[in-house]
């Protein structure tokens, strides 16, 4: 028979009223009520399966614009997001500064599509790694690494269970951890309201580790400005209730690539479509796309994703308005 705990962090509150925690289920994380992983049948079904747009994918050169930022832009003091690649983007709100699933090179067994558009050391002044999950295209080690010595009082906010993992390649990184529906600590966060939410996702890194550390969304609150920041997630309730909680965000950092096969990708990813009706359940305001053109993770054509969500943008399918950045364009908040 199964056993059935939950955990969060006793020590932060928790916003949701009777919330009793993250599920686990023998000791491994639950996607909301069930334990979901992609199974290794699933996986070679796809590896071994057709292809149905593999020459549209080869032939397709589409590349994510890239303008070079400027070497003081990690010193100003305006309210910014801008866009780093992948799930990589910097924000600053009210002089505090936050670096989304830092990946600042390229990863084992994937080469960057899109550059970087400074260089690794110049990303400084930074306050606050924000951590969506364990995934090694959103928590990189040799990125951590390389910010934390620019960074010297850089800290981390982590979904439950990550400190170990940090403490094998980051022992010196000051980390704070939270379940779902928790807001981490206020006097940590220096007048930001950050909290750490759900969404619809699994994790492993290694072969005896799956959905031994949590996964998660964040937003971040001050002064009247909100911003979402959806790590990666499947279609889930968990958008409405987080309107539901915080109203409309002013920004949502939305993923909207990595979705073919969706016999294989549906339960963890959001495909532009399923990305639109998520930001509509949001309410959002502003969508801001990104998990696309930086890595190749699946099967479908680099144009694809951009595409499909600037066709729904432009029929009024979406719920606020879109920005499409360039890779290192500064958006004005």
């Amino acid at each position: 028979m199964d056993k059935i705990t939950y955990l969060r962090n006793e020590h932060l509150n928790t916003i949701k009223p009777g919330y009793p925690g993250n599920k686990l289920i023998n000791g491994r994380f639950a996607n909301g009520e069930e334990f979901y992983a992609p199974s290794f049948l699933t996986v070679l079904k796809w590896k071994l399966g057709p292809k149905p747009q593999a020459a549209e994918k080869a032939n397709d050169t589409f590349r994510v614009d890239v303008k070079p930022l400027l070497a003081d832009t990690f010193s100003g003091k305006e309210d910014t997001i801008i866009w780093l690649g992948h799930a990589t983007f910097y924000i600053r709100l009210n002089g505090v500064s936050f670096l989304t699933d830092p990946v600042l090179f390229d990863i084992p067994l994937l080469k960057r599509k899109s550059d970087l558009p400074c260089q690794p050391e110049e990303i400084k002044n930074l306050d606050f790694l924000l951590l969506s999950h364990g995934h090694r295209d959103h928590l990189d080690e040799r990125s951590i690494k390389t910010l934390i010595r620019q960074n010297p009082n850089l800290k981390a906010l982590a979904p439950l269970k990550m400190h170990q993992l940090l403490k094998e390649f980051a022992p010196e990184l000051p980390v704070e951890e939270a379940g779902w529906f928790q807001q981490f600590s206020p006097e940590l966060t220096k007048g930001s309201d950050v909290f750490y939410l759900p969404a619809r996702h699994w994790h492993r890194r290694g072969l005896f580790d799956i959905n031994k550390i949590l996964w998660g969304s964040f937003l971040l609150r001050t002064k009247g400005k909100t911003v979402f920041f959806a790590g990666d997630s499947a279609s889930g309730p968990h958008f409405s209730e987080i309107h539901e909680l915080f109203g409309s965000p002013d920004y949502c950092l939305m993923p909207i690539g990595a979705y073919k096969p969706a016999f294989l990708m549906q339960k963890s990813h959001l495909n532009p479509r399923e990305a639109a009706v998520a930001f509509n359940q949001l309410v959002g305001k502003h969508f801001i796309p990104m998990h696309f053109g930086t890595f190749e993770l699946s099967d479908e054509p680099a144009s694809e994703p951009i595409r499909i969500i600037k066709e729904l943008a432009a029929t009024g399918k979406l719920s606020g308005k879109l920005i499409a950045p360039a890779v290192g364009e500064v958006i004005s908040i």
